[in-house]
């Protein structure tokens, strides 16, 4: 005999299921403020939906506070030069300078930044919304915008990858305010491709071992 559960269980337990599964957190995000409105809050750009001079821009579960806002060169600059992606870059401008992400995101956070002025703390990592919670990582940075360059007060860009323990669902650059841009922001750090290609070169010479040695 075939036995059938009632329509209302079965839309019961999949509630409840719904329920107790967490939200994916987000991954492999990358922010390259090529998008927004030179001058204007970022907002929610990045969240499917506008920055504050009304651009609308990709759902990526990202969003900023008012404080962090997008640069781009015109006839009153350059700004900025040499940055990775060389359109558009964030710089905080005041303390609520804050990139939210709701899903929450883990193993690290990858920028790249010029800074005028060494800054211990310059960028923080949170585990909850709005640079509350836990501390879960802290980014110093170095006097670095002028190194080697002159063309504009922030003409060389650093690399920094930083990882953390548990999940993140902020990242405050308010400590950094009007001393630093940053550009090309990872959310969920990767490797550098130098050490990718180390580890998938070492990956290979395994494989080599393993086959000689059977």
């Amino acid at each position: 005999m075939k036995t059938t559960f009632p329509a209302k269980l079965i839309a019961s337990a999949a509630i409840v299921l719904c329920a107790s599964t967490p939200a994916f957190a987000a991954e492999g995000i990358l922010l390259d403020f090529e998008g927004p409105t030179s001058f204007s809050s970022i907002g929610e750009f990045y969240n499917g939906g506008a920055d504050s001079a009304g651009q609308l821009g990709p759902a990526l579960g990202v969003s900023f506070s008012g404080d962090a806002l997008a640069f781009a060169n015109d006839e009153l600059g350059p700004y900025f030069s040499h940055a990775p992606s060389p359109l558009g870059v964030m710089a905080p401008v005041g303390a609520d300078a804050t990139l939210n992400v709701a899903a929450g995101f883990t193993t690290g956070l990858s920028l790249f930044y010029a800074a005028s002025a060494k800054i211990d703390g310059a960028v923080q990592i949170w585990s909850e919304l709005n640079g509350q919670g836990t501390l879960l990582a802290s980014i110093d940075l170095g006097a670095n915008a002028s190194a080697g360059c002159s063309d504009s007060p922030f003409c060389h860009f650093d690399q920094v990858i930083k990882g953390f323990a548990g999940t993140a669902h902020s990242v405050t650059f308010g400590n950094a305010a009007n001393a630093a841009a940053f550009d090309n922001v990872v959310i969920g750090a990767v490797p550098e491709p130098a050490s990718m290609a180390l580890l998938l070169a070492g990956a290979g010479g395994l494989a080599l071992i393993r086959r000689r040695r059977g």
